[in-house]
């Protein structure tokens, strides 16, 4: 990053590291033949949002950093799709998909406003 913050400083990497924990947790009821799919899937997803947040904050340039918010709102995106799975499946009950859905939206759009603003201190 460019300045002397922490990846831990960032709002949208709290709220990514936030929802990585609650799907742990969440998770951990579902039917043991998930372990290797589903289950396994959506954790891996989750918090690898949070992982490339946190590792283009720490990389040198901001065209790294952006390269990593992409892959994020990618991972993201994974999540998303597995809790709409989840919820289909039983896993989850709607209120619970629909709060977490709505986090990873939130998450989203934190994302696109902080690429906004780092693209906007790229050279033309």
């Amino acid at each position: 990053m460019a300045d002397t913050r922490s990846f831990e400083d960032l709002d949208v990497w709290k709220k990514s590291i936030d929802l990585a924990e609650i799907i742990y947790l969440a998770s951990r009821s579902w039917p043991n033949g998930e372990r290797f799919g589903l289950f396994q899937q959506i954790r891996r997803s989750a918090s690898s949002a949070a992982a490339n947040i946190a590792e283009g904050a720490e990389r040198d340039g901001t065209k790294d950093f952006l390269r990593f918010l992409s892959i994020a709102n990618g991972s993201l995106a994974e999540t998303k799709t597995f809790l709409i799975l989840a919820e289909r499946l039983k896993y989850l009950t709607p209120a619970d998909a629909g709060r977490l859905q709505a986090s990873a939206d939130e998450i989203r759009r934190m994302l696109a406003g902080l690429k906004r603003s780092l693209s906007s201190r790229l050279d033309p």
